[in-house]
């Protein structure tokens, strides 16, 4: 029979998604599954923007243009003017969700064979990325005990060689909710302007900060307009995962231009999807103020959960919603299954992410988990309680 590719057989399984058919199997025996293992908020989308498609008067849903309708690029501008940003609507494309920018981005800066520096943990989908543009990642720890904060420049500058492209950072991160200062930041713009390099940051979760910290954008950092790619999405700002619209923004023309062509190649991002994120950008503020009292509130109440249980380690996030959990157990995966396919408490159990697939060192991340924090106060302690009841007797096994 026909082979399948080498990249198709290297292509990482999703650590978040792989375990969804012992999730389905636990259902269907009648098991409630609490699920802690996907980033799927809770919170309502916005009705400005739900109304927006529903009251839309088109007759043709045809193409939009490539780089995203002027209107949405022009008010995704004054979005980030407001929050100290300074881009045209030039500087934007619209994607199909933030994880096609981050397609164009590789497939824009990097060649095969390319190697692009990424702190981990880190979101598990770059692996794949990476592996369907041919390009190398190379990882730099960062640990629990520092709760994942930065690592030391000098460790980045020992792992630069002449096959070095970039350096992609998540902030606040996706998985361990850490939110880099802002001299965190400029360490790695004096550190790519002084060996041409690109800084990549994801910055999905930026309204999302917690004790009064303010995020800062790369896009901020005064002397790296050549160099500063920012990767955005609707998808947990407004809680409207299901629309798939993000985008690329630079002030490098070269990489907009480029990543032009990428986009070209699939046509146009979704109409209806443009309409609903457009009119999400009229959002009040106290929406934002609401959701974020609501994830600290959920992040206290599992943080403190978790700390009543032995052996059990947890990284404080500072922003996003999700934290990274070090367990009493020597393989997270095996856990993970067992606790779909074996473990019940009256009918309940829990769905986790095992943490080895956001690290791309091997051996890495094997005794922890991330959990999302996207359900309610109530849901969270219930959870941290089957949670707990399972290490008892998952040691014991």
């Amino acid at each position: 029979m026909p082979g399948i590719s080498k990249k198709g057989l290297q292509m990482p399984a999703s650590p978040i998604r792989k375990l969804v058919p012992y999730a389905e199997e636990a259902k269907k025996r009648g098991t409630h599954v609490i699920h802690l293992n996907i980033g799927q908020p809770d919170i309502k989308t916005p009705k400005i923007a739900l109304e927006a498609v529903r009251n839309h008067t088109i007759e043709v849903l045809a193409y939009s243009m490539t780089e995203g309708s002027e209107q949405y690029r022009e008010k995704i501008a004054a979005y980030y003017s407001k929050n100290s940003i300074n881009v045209s609507s030039k500087d934007i494309i619209v994607t199909t969700g933030g994880s096609e920018a981050l397609s164009f981005v590789m497939g824009t800066i990097m060649d095969s064979e390319d190697e692009i520096i990424i702190p981990e943990p880190f979101y598990a989908n770059y692996n794949g990325f990476a592996t369907a543009s041919g390009v190398n990642v190379v990882p730099i720890a960062s640990s629990i005990e520092s709760n994942f904060a930065l690592p030391p420049i000098a460790d980045f500058e020992k792992l630069i060689t002449t096959k070095t492209k970039a350096i992609l950072i998540c902030n606040p991160g996706n998985p361990t909710g850490y939110l880099y200062s802002k001299e965190e930041i400029k360490q790695l713009a004096n550190l790519v302007k002084k060996h041409n390099l690109f800084l990549v940051a994801d910055e999905v979760y930026r309204e999302f900060t917690y004790e009064g910290r303010e995020h800062y954008s790369i896009l901020q950092e005064p002397g790296l307009e050549e160099h500063a790619i920012v990767v955005d999405s609707v998808s947990k700002r407004y809680s409207m995962c299901g629309a798939r619209i993000g985008c690329l923004v630079s002030k490098n023309r070269d990489v907009i231009q480029t990543a032009m062509k990428f986009a070209q190649a699939r046509l146009s991002p979704p109409t209806f999807a443009q309409i609903a994120s457009e009119a999400a950008l009229e959002t009040p503020q106290r929406y934002f103020d609401d959701v974020i009292k609501e994830y600290v509130e959920r992040r206290n109440i599992l943080v403190s959960e978790l700390q009543k249980l032995e052996g059990v380690k947890i990284a404080i996030p500072q922003g996003a919603f999700y934290c990274v959990v070090e367990l009493p157990v020597s393989n997270s995966d095996d856990f993970a299954q067992w606790l779909l396919e074996k473990f019940e408490v009256n009918g309940n159990t829990v769905m986790v992410a095992p943490a080895a697939g956001f690290y791309a060192t091997k051996g890495l991340g094997e005794n922890q988990i991330r959990i999302a924090y996207v359900l309610e106060k109530e849901q969270l302690v219930k959870a941290v309680q089957i949670l707990g009841e399972a290490l008892k007797k998952y040691r014991d096994k």
